[in-house]
């Protein structure tokens, strides 16, 4: 009997491991099914699965309406996202992580997700700001330079959050490393935009929902997928 439930608990403990390190789509390719516009219910038509990507075409919002941040339903603690971005001509995006869904606390993604910066350096002048440029942990640390591809191009990305330590890579290069919550991080908020009152929970919640950001410019995504730390 003793034999017996030390296999039942070593399968269970097995498949718990399996279950932790399985990665899961967040995009079928064909819908919006599993997200929404930040304070909506579904997803705003200005985000549509074109080719296998996950686009967002400005074109379709009428008086600033139809778009907005596009949230993952699903919250995440310690996680692996990877996916693919590619930023339209003179674009601006990003990849928001740790969002809290709370549009009557929080009036935007960004008062308590940080982003991982989507954009086309040579052509938007956001990228005049050191720590504005593509790959860059926003307005926070100036990544590793070199890596990312011109617009109109895929760049892959892994960003990992995993025990404290996160880690944000762009086409299989380590463009910035840190540490969560210690005091270096808590100085580089403070250096930040994020320092103002409007978003006094900015990096301090270390679980949330993935976002996609409208920036008002053309963005694709694909192969969005994650795995569970």
């Amino acid at each position: 009997m003793k034999k017996i439930l030390l296999a039942v608990f070593t399968l269970l403990a097995i498949t718990q491991v399996n279950a932790q390190g399985k990665w899961t789509s967040l995009f079928d390719g064909k819908t919006t099914n599993g997200w929404h516009s930040y304070g909506e219910k579904t997803a705003g038509p200005a985000w549509k699965a074109v080719d296998g990507g996950l686009v967002f075409d400005p074109s379709v919002k009428v008086n600033d309406k139809g778009g907005g941040d596009l949230v993952s339903n699903e919250s995440f603690n310690d996680f692996h996202l990877q996916l693919e971005w590619k930023i339209s001509k003179n674009g601006n995006s990003g990849i928001i992580f740790f969002i809290q869904d709370n549009p009557e606390k929080y009036k935007n993604t960004w008062y308590t997700g940080p982003e991982f910066q989507v954009l086309d350096n040579e052509g938007h002048p956001d990228a005049k700001i050191i720590s504005h440029r593509a790959g860059n942990l926003y307005d926070l640390i100036v990544g590793n330079e070199g890596h990312v591809k011109p617009y109109g191009e895929w760049n892959k990305v892994d960003i990992i959050s995993s025990k404290g330590l996160l880690e944000l890579i762009m086409n299989d290069v380590t463009v910035v490393k840190t540490h969560l919550g210690d005091d270096a991080w808590k100085e580089l908020i403070r250096r930040s935009k994020f320092a103002k009152g409007e978003s006094p929970d900015f990096g301090k919640i270390f679980s949330g929902h993935i976002g996609l950001q409208d920036h008002g410019n053309e963005v694709a995504f694909r192969n969005i997928k994650i795995q569970k730390l």
